[in-house]
């Protein structure tokens, strides 16, 4: 066996010598069994185990057991006391899960501490067979399906590769002890249930379930890295900004809803969002869709994404127009001149020219509302600011991204677009002031 696991530690690249690594130690048969392999290989280790507190004197047994050997060993041995109810209650969490942050939140503190390489735990073949079982009844996808990882950010399983058998072999053969515990012979929790049930009748059907099982998983695995790769090229070919989706590119994919889904999903849009939002893909512009974080818009030939707080904020600012330089969700610059024979008026939809005598100060600083009108510069009538967007064709999130500049309750420049007839620069004015949009630089 312990040839076996150095070929694996070696394939994935798990650890190496020099540095320590922190092992996870109930003192059961699997952890006991990786610990002492992980020394006959040479590696520094330090013995972690956690004592949760659910088995009354059978968790003290554990933890004295655990540090017993740690120390024969000649190993530092550190411990940490959990009260997993009263943290599962508290966060509304099963027993089972509630253990399971626990510890891997302290195992990452120690090995923060003790600046370890990795944190080994003993996870092994039909650990993992129980762990695709779990998922398929709980509906995961591909991900789920292939199983455990060799490794998981600094987490590593150096036992995968044994199954349970050979563990309790190995040990029996060095007369190595190990303690059990009593409650993996209840069927109580989901993982026991599957353990002790059903896998023994599915070996009924297939005596070699188990390891068809693994073959399985390794086969998703690979799979997944075959989707992790063209999933990477769909979100440089769908995603055309930050914050747009191309609804043409989207739709050249074989499977556009499951590449949509992957997409969106590190945005917290769930698989029923998804499903409306991919079958909006041919329907009319405006259809509103939300997660917890983002809200998404479907415009004419793409999705636009914003986030949550950017969409609803409400945002205003008062402006003298005497600021000089004024940098705030955009950057602006005013400048007043009273001698209007020095003005040079310049072409440019990032420069203003306001008759200064014709303004009430502040000046407002604002999104565009429903209602909102201006008289667009050479023009004589009114015209809504929705129909002069409609007529730009602005996209609903462009829309909302557009800054009105106002005097009072009204909209003297659409800034960076275009500026009020009624303020304009005219040969009785006598005063001017200039306000320059300073566009953000695109990185």
């Amino acid at each position: 066996m312990r040839d076996i696991v150095r070929a694996y530690i070696d394939k994935y690249q798990l650890l190496t010598v020099g540095k320590p690594v922190l092992v996870g130690v109930s003192g059961g048969a699997d952890s006991i069994a990786l610990l002492t392999v992980l020394v006959e290989l040479g590696y520094s280790c330090i013995v972690g185990h956690c004592n949760f507190h659910l088995r009354g004197e059978e968790s003290m047994r554990d933890v004295h057991f655990t540090e017993t050997y740690a120390r024969k060993l000649g190993l530092p041995f550190v411990k940490v006391d959990f009260n997993t109810r009263d943290y599962a209650a508290e966060h509304h969490l099963s027993v089972e899960m509630a253990a399971r942050e626990l510890r891997y939140a302290w195992f990452e503190e120690m090995r923060c501490v003790h600046d370890a390489q990795a944190i080994a735990v003993a996870h092994h073949r039909d650990d993992n067979v129980e762990t695709v079982l779990m998922n398929l009844i709980r509906g995961s996808g591909i991900r789920g399906m292939s199983g455990i990882r060799p490794k998981n950010g600094f987490v590593i399983r150096p036992l995968l590769p044994v199954t349970r058998q050979e563990i309790l072999q190995w040990l029996a053969e060095r007369q190595l002890e190990y303690v059990t515990d009593s409650t993996n012979l209840s069927a109580t929790y989901t993982r026991n249930f599957i353990r002790l049930r059903v896998l023994p009748l599915l070996e009924t059907i297939n005596p070699s379930v188990r390891t068809a099982i693994n073959r399985t998983a390794e086969h998703l695995a690979e799979t997944e890295s075959l989707f992790a790769y063209v999933m990477a090229d769909a979100r440089k070919r769908v995603f055309e900004a930050e914050n747009r989706l191309s609804i043409k590119a989207l739709m050249q994919y074989p499977s556009p809803k499951t590449v949509l889904f992957e997409l969106l999903k590190v945005f917290h849009f769930t698989p029923s969002s998804v499903d409306e939002i991919f079958l909006s893909l041919t329907k009319e512009s405006g259809k509103l869709f939300f997660s917890s974080s983002h809200r998404l818009v479907k415009d004419r030939d793409c999705l636009l994404l914003s986030p949550l707080a950017a969409a609803g904020e409400k945002e205003v600012y008062f402006l003298t127009g005497e600021e000089g330089s004024w940098s705030g969700p955009i950057d602006l610059a005013f400048s007043r001149i009273v001698r209007i024979e020095e003005l040079h008026i310049q072409k440019d939809k990032d420069i203003a020219y306001f008759d200064l005598d014709k303004l009430k100060f502040p000046l407002v600083l604002r999104h565009w509302q429903q209602g909102d009108w201006f008289v667009p510069f050479g023009m004589q009538g009114r015209k809504k600011l929705s129909d002069y967007f409609s007529d730009k064709k602005f996209s609903h999130l462009e829309k909302e991204q557009v800054w009105l500049l106002c005097s009072g309750d009204e909209v003297i420049w659409i800034v960076g677009e275009r500026s009020d007839n009624r303020f304009r620069v005219e040969c009785a004015t006598k005063r001017c002031l200039v306000v320059n949009f300073f566009r953000k630089r695109v990185e």
